[in-house]
């Protein structure tokens, strides 16, 4: 299969008509081998327009939402992103291309060290990795100027919102069937704007409520 021209066709023909126009954004998927992310058994559907399966039976978001989620986040090359879910660590390695720096949070130990892999191979070394349920605050290092939420959820996570500098952005899917909504989350001092980004359905993002907790290594 050649993935440099099914790379090139999922930003033409899946990314760009979805609304995401930004240049920097694009650049990235155009740089980041998708495939490297995705389980030998679905090689021929990195670049689909597809939910895939990760290991633990978790999933890796098609690729339209991560871009749209991640072009809400205007982000600039000094950020630090948190990220809450690693998955398979494509949109790590996304948030990385576009920030400077991110710390990324997942329950799942093997999981993210599946993702580390990857990243590593790939030279993205400006990620710090946590175990532990970044839904329930589980996280060190804040305050961040950006907050990625790899997966549904069914409200706004406060404790998250307290993460945000001032000026700070999240996205986050929030809802539950039939219809989730991707939001963005602006702090502006004590206030909290959001704005709907567009309507989806997305798995929800596993936490302690889904499965046994993680042993935390901060």
């Amino acid at each position: 299969m050649n993935f440099e021209k099914a790379r090139f066709n999922m930003v033409e023909q899946q990314i760009r008509p979805w609304d995401v126009l930004d240049f920097n954004v694009l650049d990235a998927l155009s740089d980041i081998p998708r495939e490297h992310f995705v389980g030998e058994a679905y090689q021929a559907l990195a670049y689909a327009d597809k939910t895939l399966p990760l290991p633990n039976g978790g999933s890796m978001l098609e690729p339209k939402i991560v871009a749209r989620l991640i072009q809400g986040l205007a982000l600039k090359s000094e950020d630090k992103v948190l990220e809450i879910g690693t998955g398979s660590g494509y949109a790590s390695a996304l948030l990385q291309k576009l920030a400077g720096t991110v710390v990324t949070v997942d329950i799942d130990a093997a999981q993210q060290q599946r993702a580390k892999a990857v990243l590593d191979k790939l030279g993205l070394d400006k990620i710090t990795y946590q175990v532990g349920d970044g839904l329930a605050g589980e996280i060190s290092g804040g305050p961040f100027d950006a907050v990625y939420i790899g997966g549904g959820v069914p409200d706004v996570p406060k404790i998250l919102k307290t993460q945000l500098k001032n000026g700070g952005r999240m996205v986050v899917v929030v809802g539950e069937v039939p219809v989730q909504r991707a939001l963005l989350i602006t702090r502006n001092g004590d206030n909290f704007t959001e704005t709907v980004l567009f309507d989806t359905l997305i798995p929800t993002l596993q936490t302690k409520t889904l499965q046994p907790a993680s042993k935390f290594n901060f």
